[in-house]
């Protein structure tokens, strides 16, 4: 079973919510892992399992990081906020560039976010709502 990720800046939580709600029935095939209060709200507004890591500013990135390079993690999605700087931006770029080092995909939008489900769906032969 794929394991996907789940991270969203706090602007970027209710699309994230929305795309959880319109993929629950490709996600529930999925193991998932949220940073904190993004897995916290998709939890809560969807009938979705998410394992919860600590906030991202507080590590959580980080510890998505070391599970992209434990090959735990098939995929993420990153609704990140390009108009706002945040605080652990260090953490954000480590992430990027473990994705990148581990040729794990990472999508930062809402489009690319659903070619990645859907492309994870196919390969592990989930139909696709």
């Amino acid at each position: 079973m794929p394991c996907v990720a789940l991270i969203a800046h706090d602007d970027e939580k209710p699309e994230m919510v929305e795309l959880a709600r319109e993929y629950e029935t490709v996600l529930s095939a999925f193991d998932l892992v949220a940073t904190g209060s993004t897995g916290e709200r998709i939890a809560e507004e969807t009938g979705l399992t998410v394992e919860r890591k600590e906030s991202g500013p507080i590590g959580g990135d980080t510890q998505i990081g070391a599970e992209v390079v434990e090959g735990r993690i098939d995929g993420i999605v990153f609704l990140r906020d390009p108009l706002t700087a945040q605080p652990h931006e260090p953490d954000i770029t480590a992430l990027l560039r473990l994705c990148d080092v581990h040729d794990t995909p990472m999508a930062t939008t809402r489009a690319s976010a659903e070619y990645l489900l859907d492309g994870l769906a196919e390969e592990a032969g989930v139909e696709i709502a």
